[in-house]
This record gives C-alpha cells, sequence and structure tokens, in this order.
C-alpha cells in the first residue's frame, strides 16, 4: 500500500524559504478602485448653485426693503410685541403640559369615568381649529354675561382669551406626549417600584416620570416651537403680539413686505435658539443610551 508522500518524514510541506519569510506566492491581490460618486456630486452642485441663486436675488431685489427691516427691527413697538409673545408662549407650555400630565394620569386610570373624560376632552380640543377655538372664547359673553357677579368682558380681556384658548388646546396634545412617554417606561420598573411599597404618585413622580421624559422630551421640544408660531394666531383678537405689532405698522407706513419679514426673522432667530436648547436637553436625559450623542 503507497504511502502518501506528504506523511513521510523529513518531506517538506512548502518550499524552502528563510526563516520567518513567508513562502512566495504568485496570488496578485485585487486594486481596490473607490466608487465614483459622480451623479451626487453634480447634483450637490447643482443645488448649491440654486440655492446661491435665490439668496443673491432676496439680498440684491430692491423690493425687499433691507433698510426698512433694519430700522423697525429692534423698535419699541417690535421688541414690545416680541416680549409678549414669548411671555405667552412660556405660560402656556407651563401650564399646558400641567393640565396635559393630569389629563394623561387620568387617561392612564383604571377609573372608566376620569378616563372617559380625559379621551373626550382630547377627542373634542383636538378636533376643533385653535381659530375657532380662540374665536368662541372671544365671544363667550354672549353666552355667559356674567360669571359670579362679574362682567366677562371685564373679567376676560384679549391676553386671558388668548391664555385660556391656547392652554386648552396645547393640553389635549400634551396629554398625548405625556401618556406616550409614560407607556414607553418599561414594566419592570413599575413592578420593581410597587415592591418597594412606593404609593402611586410616588412611583410617577420619582420612577415614571424621570424616565419617560427620553421619550417626552423630543415631541414637546417640537410642541414649544410650535407653540412659538401659534401664538400668532391671537393677533385675530388684538393681542399685541410680534405678528400684530408689525401689522399696526406697516397699515401705518404701507411697507408690507419688510414688516413682515421683520416677523420672520425674529420669529426664525427664536425658534433657532429653541432648537438649540432642546438639543442639549434631549441630550441630557439620553445619558446612558445610544440616543446620547
Amino acid at each position: 500500500m503507497a504511502v502518501p508522500t506528504d506523511t513521510l518524514p523529513g518531506t517538506p510541506e512548502s518550499p524552502a524559504s528563510p526563516a520567518g519569510e513567508p513562502a512566495e506566492t504568485d496570488a496578485v491581490q485585487p486594486r481596490i478602485v473607490p466608487v465614483r460618486r459622480t451623479g451626487q456630486w453634480a447634483a450637490a452642485v447643482a443645488v448649491l448653485l440654486l440655492l446661491a441663486g435665490a439668496l443673491n436675488s432676496v439680498i440684491r431685489n430692491d423690493a425687499f426693503q433691507w433698510d426698512v427691516v433694519g430700522d423697525y427691527f429692534t423698535s419699541a413697538a417690535v421688541l414690545r410685541g416680541l416680549g409678549l409673545t414669548l411671555w405667552l408662549t412660556g405660560v402656556v407650555m407651563v401650564l399646558g403640559f400641567a393640565l396635559g400630565t393630569l389629563l394623561a394620569v387620568m387617561r392612564l386610570s383604571a377609573n372608566p369615568v376620569l378616563r372617559n373624560v380625559s379621551w373626550g376632552y382630547t377627542w373634542l380640543l383636538r378636533s376643533t381649529p385653535i381659530l375657532v377655538q380662540l374665536l368662541f372664547w372671544f365671544n363667550i359673553g354672549a353666552l355667559y354675561p356674567q360669571i359670579l357677579g362679574i362682567k366677562t368682558v371685564d373679567l376676560l380681556g384679549p391676553v386671558t382669551i388668548a391664555i385660556i384658548g391656547l392652554t386648552l388646546h396645547e393640553a389635549a396634545y400634551a396629554a398625548e406626549v405625556v401618556r406616550g412617554g409614560i407607556l414607553s417606561v418599561e414594566r419592570g420598573q413599575i413592578e420593581a417600584a410597587e415592591s418597594l411599597g412606593l404609593g402611586r404618585w410616588r412611583r410617577l413622580r420619582r420612577i415614571v416620570l424621570p424616565q419617560a421624559m427620553r421619550s417626552i422630551v423630543p415631541p414637546a421640544g417640537n410642541m414649544l416651537i410650535g407653540t412659538l408660531k401659534g401664538t400668532s394666531i391671537v393677533s385675530v383678537i388684538a393681542v399685541h403680539d410680534l405678528l400684530y405689532s408689525v401689522q399696526l405698522v406697516y397699515h401705518r407706513t404701507y411697507q408690507v413686505v419688510p414688516l413682515l419679514l421683520v416677523a420672520t426673522v425674529w420669529y426664525t432667530v427664536v425658534t433657532s435658539v429653541l432648537s438649540v436648547g432642546q438639543h442639549y436637553v434631549e441630550k441630557y436625559y439620553a445619558r446612558g443610551t445610544a440616543g446620547a450623542r
């Protein structure tokens, strides 16, 4: 029986080569060729050219009257309107989320009355436009001329009506945001808190809400920006916000476009600042997770 030569003693397994050096082979290493992205670069150049053309047309178009924009950008009337817009946004967000959190807890309650009342409120307020709600509150005096012996006209001024209308509307959306955040918390966390004997409200405050904030903050930030821009609708009930302030000016000077640009630039600046703040708040609550960047 023949014995394979590769098992015989002294038979070399490979061609002789200097110690520590690999044997030479005839294999040719493949050549790596980078992917050519000609189409992507061509599209990027085309988009940049279009943007440059649009920006140049806006800057050099005298119809925009940038000198008028500069004159009114920091005028007293515009800054007062901006201040009221920021104040109204802050008040509505705080009150809206306070009421929304209460509604979310009611919606998750085992009590069918509380659960259905919360659902009905959310359904009704999200089903009607905010403008309709504001106009309804503005004309509430037709239904209730007096409240506790006080005339409704004296009790509910335009700013108060704006706060009530925007807060009730905001609370309906905030309730769903908070409810979604609470439902995102793992059931095991709640069971662990129950095993420690923590009460329902303490569990909610110390265990559930801190963890739910990771899911609540991003949509809440979007709601804050939306509320800032949405406050412009109160100009229809003569609240002197940013938009109404520039409207008063251009009704007098007939410089509509530059005054609208003043409001546009201010909204853009404030929204950008809020977006930066939202980024850092999200980063804070995403600590220890894959979302922390």
